[in-house]
């Protein structure tokens, strides 16, 4: 062990589970430059399609301030959709640097993904409630990779029984990796606060195991 290594042993260990029980959540910190992160950013600010998510609740249909896009592989050259919180999405194509971050988290956690849910919160008053990422469409245990951009904030999960908290900080260009049976047993949410003023947007790459074909 040289002396590098012996000042920053953490640099050359795997990434830890965070949970203490049932469920697994990796966090890796920042996996790029911040200059990279900036970049990605901005394109992704810029290129992407956003729209205000949605959301059926008792039967009405609830538009939000924070905006979504929904991005996935094709079947035979036709997008497949994804629904959620009552309401189905459409798929859009990758674009070149969403294949290029989609490519980079996969080496980073030995996964493959065949979607992304894009998230642009405006500011720190937007964030989402305590929910598990428990769709139909998804793959059963399936790693959901989560990575980050623009504003820091704090995440949080909760166990569904005991209710212990555990909170997280997502700095730009970080990756949080959720798999196993950590949506069975646990929460997570991305709680609103005053105290951020600039936008973030987060990418989360899943896996569509039984996709819903789009019949064009």
């Amino acid at each position: 062990m040289d002396l590098f290594d012996s000042l920053f042993p953490s640099l050359n260990e795997e990434p830890l589970n965070i949970l203490p029980c049932d469920g697994e959540v990796v966090y890796y910190g920042e996996i790029m430059p911040l200059s990279d992160s900036d970049f990605y950013f901005e394109r992704l600010l810029k290129t992407i399609a956003w729209r205000c998510d949605q959301a059926l609740i008792f039967g009405k249909l609830i538009e939000t301030k924070r905006k979504v896009a929904w991005c996935a592989d094709t079947i035979d050259g036709k997008p497949f959709a994804y629904t959620y919180s009552g309401v189905t999405k459409h798929s859009i194509a990758f674009t070149d640097e969403l294949l290029a971050l989609k490519k980079l988290v996969e080496e980073h956690t030995h996964e493959s993904y065949n979607s992304c849910l894009l998230n642009l919160y405006h500011s720190g008053e937007e964030g989402m409630a305590w929910h598990s990422d428990g769709e139909k469409d998804l793959k059963e245990q399936g790693a959901i990779a989560s990575l980050s951009f623009g504003a820091e904030r704090k995440f949080a999960f909760k166990h569904k029984v005991s209710k212990q908290v555990v909170p997280v900080q997502l700095k730009p260009g970080s990756l949080l990796v959720m798999k196993g049976t950590t949506q069975q047993h646990w929460l997570h949410r991305l709680p609103p606060t005053k105290k951020v003023s600039e936008p973030r947007i987060n990418l989360t790459f899943r896996t569509i195991e039984k996709p819903q074909l789009i019949q064009r």
